[in-house]
């Protein structure tokens, strides 16, 4: 499942503006409740991303006058930056058990395979215990920009959590699941080497696009900073 990068609708900077960053997020939030794959959502973290560079053109303009609005929103955003942090690390974790799982089904080791799976279940189990700690729910406070960094951080939230959802279904204990199936069928350990390589393919764009986002919100927190100390 390679990832393409696409163009997004918003205008190269410094021209983006609130209508057109909140059309974007629109079009993010439409896209990823129509099509949970993880390519939309590897999608969906490179484009927020960019939508934060609009937002900081935005927050820059001398006409902008959100000033201590913004004050409420930097503890918020630092939640978010650990949470994209922390989604990176466990993504590359992932992406190194997928790595040893492929060694353990072509040795044919029943054993390493299931010890392999079961490690990758309990990192996406521990993946999950970060979103109950991050605030997801966006304020009707602080006029529209405040609006469009909580709804931004909203869809951010969202969208790396149902990444985590999708992602630890893709290999599980019961019988159906991707991996257990070499268990019971020697001829079909290629063909889970072969989905094992798009998964770890697919969690590679994943850490990317975390990582692309986790540039741009420090970005974005820095112009924060900037204008609130003004």
């Amino acid at each position: 499942m390679a990832f393409h990068l696409r163009s997004i609708s918003l205008p190269s900077r410094p021209q983006a503006n609130e209508a057109e960053v909140e059309q974007e997020l629109l079009s993010i939030e439409a896209s990823i409740s129509s099509s949970t794959t993880i390519s939309t959502m590897c999608d969906g973290l490179r484009r927020l991303g960019d939508i934060y560079n609009g937002v900081e053109d935005i927050i820059g303009l001398p006409s902008n006058q959100a000033g201590k609005m913004l004050d409420g929103e930097m503890e918020r955003s630092l939640e978010l930056l650990d949470l994209c942090s922390s989604m990176q690390e466990i993504f590359m974790e992932m992406k190194a058990i997928i790595q040893e799982l492929q060694v353990a089904l072509r040795k044919g080791d029943d054993a390493a395979t299931q010890a392999k799976i079961i490690s990758y279940t309990r990192l996406a189990k521990k993946a999950k215990k970060h979103f109950k700690k991050t605030t997801k729910k966006a304020t009707s406070e602080g006029g529209r920009m405040v609006m469009l960094l909580t709804k931004a951080r909203e869809i951010s939230v969202s969208l790396l959590e149902s990444t985590i959802h999708l992602l630890s279904k893709q290999i599980e204990m019961p019988k159906k699941s991707l991996v257990s199936k070499a268990f019971h069928k020697k001829k079909a350990v290629v063909r889970q080497e072969e989905e094992l390589q798009e998964l770890e393919c697919s969690i590679g764009d994943l850490e990317s696009g975390a990582g692309h986002l986790f540039r741009k919100l420090v970005q974005n927190r820095v112009s924060l900073l900037n204008i609130l100390s003004s």
